[in-house]
Parts: structure tokens; C-alpha cells; sequence
């Protein structure tokens, strides 16, 4: 089993490295049809895949989107590039992200920055939030070994025979406590700027209501 824990770390190294993030000239700059909006993501983000039959991307998933207003609609049933570029972000974000979470910080980045013909666009936006990723891929690297080593140091005291499924089991623990701890944080940080956007809203409402009253 220790040498099959091995492989795996192996294997997940060599995933990790071959994970890159889609980059924004990668996507078309004409508008596209629903069904090559799927195409296109299913073969970008092919390894991301845990299972080969997993669907990455599917039009009922995209058309909730656009229902729960995350996705601006698509003008005349096609997706633009910054269509594209918000897919991506929101596919990064739904596997620790609830909608509502999703919806509270990129909201404000698409009522500024979707389509916007006079400046920073979608794509200016995209393209900051990737420079760093080269250099937190490499930090995750490290990190990741670090934690498999330190695993491999516990439970020292209990049965040898158990000693090996047990270091999975610390692994596991460990890079499960890190993503608990991140999303957390994750969740308070959207929880204060929602915050700060009803707190701007109330003052704009009582405003209003004194500029319509005044006493």
C-alpha cells in the first residue's frame, strides 16, 4: 500500500504541474453557439476531469446561470468572449462556492466590466487574476510535498499494519482542514462585502427618503 500511496502522490504531482488555467487568447473572439460554448470548455478544461464520463460543463448548468443572474443572457443565443471568461471564473469558483456566494463577488466585476467598450474589459480583468497563478501554482507544490512528509511522521505509536492506510488517512485530514480553513475565510470575506454593499444601499435609500422629506 505505501507504494501505491507513492504513485498516487506521484500521479497527483504531475496533475498538479499539468494544470493551467485557460488563457484568454485561447478564446474565440467570435460569438459562439451553445453547444460550442461545451464543446470549447470540454476541451480546455479536459484536465480537470476526475472521471472521463464527467460532464464539466452542461447547457442546463449555463442556462442556471443566467437564471440566477451570475451569467449575463446571451444576445441573440450566442456567448460572447467575455461570455466565455465569465464561464471560466464561475467554474473555479462552484466547487467551494455556493450560487449566492458566486453571485455576491463577481456581480460587481460584471455590471462594471462585462462588455464594457470604454476601458478595462472582462478580459483585463481575467488576465489580472491569472499573473499570479504561475506563482501560487509552484507555492501549492511545495506545500502539498510538505504535508505528505508530515503525514508521514504520524500515528508512530499504533500497529504497524495500520500505520500505512492511517498516513492516507493524515494526508487527507490535512489538505481537507487547509481547504475548510480557506473556505471560511473565503465566506467571511464575501460576508463583509455584502455587507458593505447593503450598508452603501440603506444610506443611498435613507438619502433618498430625506431628499423626498425634508423636514
Amino acid at each position: 500500500m505505501e507504494q501505491d500511496m507513492k504513485k498516487t502522490i506521484v500521479d497527483l504531482m504531475t496533475k498538479l504541474e499539468s494544470i493551467n488555467y485557460v488563457k484568454s487568447d485561447s478564446v474565440p473572439n467570435i460569438d459562439l453557439y451553445m453547444d460550442q460554448v461545451t464543446s470549447f470548455m470540454e476541451d480546455q478544461l479536459a484536465v480537470s476531469k476526475r472521471r472521463e464520463e464527467d460532464k464539466l460543463l452542461t447547457k442546463t448548468m449555463i442556462n442556471n446561470y443566467t437564471k440566477n443572474d451570475l451569467l449575463p443572457p446571451p444576445n441573440k443565443k450566442k456567448y460572447s468572449k467575455d461570455h466565455i471568461l465569465t464561464l471560466l471564473l464561475i467554474y473555479y469558483f462552484k466547487n467551494i462556492l455556493s450560487i449566492s456566494d458566486i453571485h455576491a463577488i463577481l456581480d460587481p466585476i460584471t455590471q462594471k466590466y462585462f462588455g464594457n467598450k470604454n476601458g478595462f474589459d472582462m478580459e483585463d480583468v481575467y488576465n489580472e487574476i491569472f499573473t499570479i497563478e504561475e506563482e501560487e501554482s509552484k507555492r501549492l507544490l511545495k506545500d502539498f510535498t510538505k504535508k505528505y512528509q508530515v503525514a508521514k511522521t504520524t500515528f508512530r505509536e499504533f500497529p504497524e499494519e495500520d500505520q500505512e492506510f492511517l498516513h492516507t488517512f493524515a494526508f487527507v485530514c490535512q489538505l481537507s482542514y487547509d481547504v475548510y480553513i480557506k473556505k471560511m475565510l473565503i465566506q467571511k470575506i464575501i460576508d463583509d462585502v455584502m455587507a458593505g454593499e447593503n450598508l452603501q444601499e440603506n444610506l443611498k435609500t435613507e438619502k433618498k427618503k430625506s431628499d423626498e422629506n425634508p423636514s
